[in-house]
């Protein structure tokens, strides 16, 4: 709020006779000490005229979202998206129809939930018509109003609800909210595959999902979203190993760890979700080659594994057949923890090394550029690397020059 930047905007509106407030996210999660990725503000002054005040300032104004009263604004090296208030005149449970307005209540008032129809002044005054702070600090998740009305303006709010359900609540949902979500869930189907993974995807990763998919599964969604085999513990026994190790959570990989279907659903998934095709690889072969990426979980299996593919998609199928094994109550039965915990420490500090022959050693022994030259190249390196390799490049030459020899 005090950043200079900041104060450059607010300042030329504000001297221009123009009302501007932070909104939305940025309000909620600076009062849940929660990390702050995007600044949201809205005014009551019409776009063109914040165009025309920011431009006058100096500042760099792109019209992002002219149609709906957002533009962008560029300061040093932040973007801060500017909507002006508006209020709805029609919903069809996906897009709604809006009008600017200079209400500050009728802004608010078509957000989804309490929490998230904060706004607050440059100083850092709080406004709130909902009792969403009251909300925000008790943990409770709850829509504006009448919560199935909510719903019914735009089918998304069901997914958001389990989201913020995720990192905000801190106890069971708020029965009216939840039965409004539970009678429409339905209408889910009908929404675009990539408004439903980009919130589908944030709930995956969140600190504890299982909770959430449990909560999913009670009303039917994750199996809308998801028509599929679910194994729920799979993704709790991740989540942990995710913890324990300090790592990042990942969508796909957690995605990969709650879905147990074949190639075909694999893909049909994929193709609902919208996913690129480098997720859906991703998802094909982290779903189409787990059981056999756990016979490869061992020694040399593992570092020939290591060497020929990435070490992220190896680390992967550790982790994925780790939690299986959590899960299944079957630990310590074919791996202890420690043998895990080894298993992991040598594909995630891996380093590829490097065959240290090349074409050109083949042709100077004298074999004529051809065919041979590849298929001799490549019967050495599997021998490097079937001694964990470890010849350096005299002992490569040597063992070279006995096979040309025996040719």
């Amino acid at each position: 709020m005090l950043e200079p930047d900041t104060e450059r905007i607010f300042g030329a509106l504000n001297e221009a006779g123009h009302t501007i407030r932070f909104v939305g996210g940025c309000i909620r999660d600076t009062i849940a000490g929660h990390t702050v990725s995007d600044i949201d503000l809205a005014t009551d002054a019409l776009p063109e005229r914040v165009s025309g005040v920011l431009s006058a300032a100096e500042i760099r104004v792109v019209p992002t979202g002219i149609d709906h009263g957002t533009v962008t604004a560029l300061v040093g090296e932040r973007a801060f998206e500017i909507t002006t208030l508006r209020k709805d005149v029609a919903t069809n449970g996906r897009r709604a129809q809006v009008e600017f307005t200079d209400d500050w209540y009728e802004d608010a008032a078509r957000r989804d939930f309490t929490f998230n129809a904060l706004s607050a002044d440059r100083d850092g005054r709080v406004y709130d018509y909902f009792n969403g702070l009251e909300d925000l600090n008790a943990g409770k998740v709850r829509f504006i109003g009448d919560a199935l009305e909510r719903v019914k303006e735009d089918y998304l709010r069901i997914l958001r609800f389990f989201r913020f359900h995720a990192y905000f609540a801190k106890s069971g949902p708020d029965p009216e909210s939840f039965a409004a979500c539970r009678s429409a869930v339905t209408h889910v189907e009908t929404l675009s595959g990539e408004r439903i993974w980009n919130e589908l995807s944030r709930t995956l990763v969140a600190p504890n999902p299982v909770f959430i998919c449990q909560m999913m599964e009670e009303i039917g969604l994750l199996g809308l979203l998801l028509p599929v085999e679910r194994v729920v513990p799979r993704v709790e026994a991740l989540s942990t190993l995710e913890k324990m190790l300090s790592l990042e959570p990942d969508p796909i990989r957690r995605l990969t760890a709650l879905i147990a279907p074949n190639r075909s659903q694999t893909l049909n998934i994929a193709a609902r979700l919208k996913f690129s095709r480098a997720d859906t690889r991703r998802l094909e072969n982290l779903i189409c080659n787990r059981g056999v990426w756990d016979m490869k979980i061992n020694g040399l299996s593992l570092r020939r594994a290591l060497y020929s593919s990435s070490s992220d998609q190896v680390c992967d199928f550790i982790l994925l057949s780790w939690a299986d094994e959590i899960s299944s109550g079957t630990e310590g039965m074919r791996r202890s923890q420690k043998a895990w915990r080894d298993v992991w420490e040598i594909a995630s500090a891996w380093t590829s090394p490097e065959f240290p022959l090349d074409g050109r050693d083949i042709v100077e022994i004298g074999i004529k550029e051809g065919p041979m030259v590849g298929e001799i190249l490549s019967e050495m390196e599997e021998w490097w690397v079937g001694q964990s390799f470890q010849p350096d490049r005299k002992a490569c030459l040597t063992k070279l020059k006995r096979l040309v020899c025996r040719q």
